[in-house]
């Protein structure tokens, strides 16, 4: 998603003297750039609260600044002088620290609206389109029993995500998945607030009591963290995560019928070509509906991401409710990519001012505390957020409900319900607004037509790794090595001639190995909030810069691009900052 020369990256960190409080200074290695004197923005976790409000304290006694607490991972993020960050990084209670340079773009700002907010039960009223009297059609379905793989930055054990049974906890491949005490939880807050609108449900809740419940409040959620706090993710380890849904689709307990990905690259290769665009279009065709956001660059944007560029999944472009309840107001969210006549989105869904589920001392939700909504109790447990993160999120819930209705729909068979079904929108561009607007009401009184299997050229996954990176990268910040070439985070060399026909048949994953390394456990007998949660595993060996993953090796490791595009919160401008790219949409 991001255009050549819009990148940000973390730098090489440099050394030199931090004298404060329970912090020794050290000296500067012999040809060792000194570097700018410009502070460095950081994220700083720490091993306790106790040890934050002491590194803080020592931070500003150092000459940085302090900018806000990360409550979630025991941590801040502030400014220091650049030749602090060695010292920084060894000082006790100190876990990691990540850094990064943000480039402050134009395209990244986002203008809080003022208030116009889309609750998820107002989506649910317009999901009836025109036709507000099809709701009752649809009232009893609540997704129970369909499983979606929501594969994102993990979800926090928070009300309306913490009752047994709602989340399983897969595999956690993030970077946070070494770091003790964050493995499976969403020190982001982006997976939280798909996973709310997605199938949050609160528990039963005596007569007056406000609750929330998302599209598919009975439907259960397989959590696959790819993500960190600082946004750190690369193109594979979002592929070993499809891999891995594909494998254990039909695994006892999840029944994964809908994938929901919120990310895309700025991938200019084919989508016949391209490995990412692969990895879905093999979940498409091993009966998973892929629902994929198209981006948010805006009506500008030449093309959709990837892997929404693939013609099979269901590429979802985000609609601006304008705060009503009515679509005759409605238009194509300014935000949401058109792509063009021969890929945009097949429809649209409310993706402008969602609110959903609140994750208390998340990133978002301490960069962004006027994003926080009160419910009708008073209490600020919801948080708004825009993009086409949220529209996908809005159609893989409705998806759940029509497979709950009929689970012998096939994937193309729910497409061709959805878009043949859809609300035209008036006035807006064809190509933007694709066939109109989501009507899953409508969609659960039709027959599957005869001629709904899709025939596109089918892909071959034999292009590159790099080029479906796009100019989204991952940068050790210890050394300053950009991740780049066809290899994954192990290093290890990329060969799609093997990897492409493992994957399609649902076997890229052998136990807790995948590409030849070993990235996880085998079996779901791991421990975490979550009832039910996959096994770890100590990442071993070195990484793509030749460092070891043991100890705090793996800070650092930051975004030099904008691949997470769920980059819109309206509660004033976001930037990215640790969050540095626009592929999680």
């Amino acid at each position: 998603m991001s255009r050549a020369g819009r990148t940000w990256r973390a730098a090489a960190m440099l050394a030199g003297p931090l004298t404060a409080a329970g912090l020794v200074g050290v000296a500067t290695p012999a040809g060792a750039s000194t570097g700018s004197a410009t502070p460095v923005s950081v994220i700083v976790r720490t091993g306790s609260a106790q040890d934050s409000a002491r590194v803080q304290a020592a931070v500003r006694a150092a000459g940085g600044t302090v900018d806000r607490p990360l409550g979630l991972i025991s941590g801040f993020a502030g400014h220091v002088p650049p030749a602090a960050l060695p010292t920084l990084r060894t000082t006790p209670g100190v876990t990691a620290v990540t850094v990064d340079r943000a480039v402050r773009l134009k395209a990244d700002k986002w203008i809080d609206d003022g208030g116009k907010n889309a609750p998820v039960e107002a989506i649910k009223r317009a999901a009836g389109g025109k036709k507000q009297d099809k709701i009752v059609d649809t009232a009893s379905l609540t997704g129970a029993g369909i499983g979606v793989a929501l594969i994102d930055s993990g979800i926090a054990p928070i009300r309306g995500l913490d009752q047994p049974d709602k989340v399983i906890n897969g595999p956690d491949l993030s970077f946070e998945s070494q770091v003790p005490g964050l493995a499976n939880l969403d020190t982001y807050g982006h997976g939280t607030h798909m996973a709310g609108i997605i199938a949050g449900s609160d528990p039963a809740t005596p007569a007056g009591t406000p609750r929330f419940d998302g599209l598919a409040p009975g439907a259960h959620l397989i959590s696959l963290k790819v993500a960190a706090a600082d946004g750190a993710s690369d193109v594979s380890q979002v592929i070993a995560a499809i891999d891995w849904v594909v494998t254990h689709r039909g695994d006892a307990g999840l029944n994964i019928r809908v994938l929901n990905l919120s990310f895309g690259t700025d991938s200019a290769q084919g989508a016949t070509l391209d490995p990412l665009s692969y990895a879905v279009e093999a979940a498409w065709r091993k009966g998973i509906v892929v629902v994929v956001s198209v981006g948010n660059d805006g009506a500008a944007a030449p093309r959709v991401t990837m892997p929404a560029a693939n013609p099979y999944v269901i590429a979802v472009g985000a609609a601006d409710a304008a705060g009503t309840d009515t679509r005759t107001d409605d238009t194509v969210a300014t935000f949401s990519s058109r792509g063009n006549t021969s890929r945009h989105a097949d429809l649209l869904a409310t993706g402008r001012s969602v609110v959903s589920l609140r994750n208390p001392g998340s990133y978002i939700d301490t960069e962004f505390p006027t994003a926080r909504v009160a419910d009708a109790a008073g209490n600020e447990r919801l948080f708004r957020g825009s993009g086409t993160s949220q529209a996908a999120a809005v159609v893989s819930g409705s998806v759940a409900l029509l497979l709950q209705q009929r689970p012998s729909l096939t994937p193309d068979q729910v497409k061709s319900l959805l878009v043949r079904t859809a609300d035209p929108l008036a006035g807006a561009d064809p190509v933007a607004a694709g066939a109109g607007q989501l009507d899953i009401a409508e969609a659960a009184t039709l027959s599957p037509a005869k001629d709904s299997a899709q025939a596109f050229p089918p892909a071959t996954g034999t292009g590159s790794l790099e080029g479906s990176r796009g100019t989204n990268h991952v940068v050790d910040g210890l050394t300053g090595t950009l991740l780049r070439g066809e290899k994954d985070i192990f290093g290890v060399a990329w060969t799609p001639k093997t990897w492409a026909p493992a994957a399609k048949d649902g076997k890229a994953w052998k136990a807790g190995a995948w590409n030849g390394s070993v990235w996880t456990g085998g079996a779901f007998t791991g421990t975490s909030w979550a009832a039910k949660t996959w096994s770890p595993a100590p990442w071993t060996g070195v990484n793509w810069a030749g460092r070891s993953w043991t100890g705090a090796a793996w800070a650092g490791r930051s975004w030099t691009g904008r691949s997470w595009t769920g980059r819109s919160w309206t509660a004033g401008t976001w930037c990215g900052r640790s969050w540095t790219g626009r592929s999680w949409t």
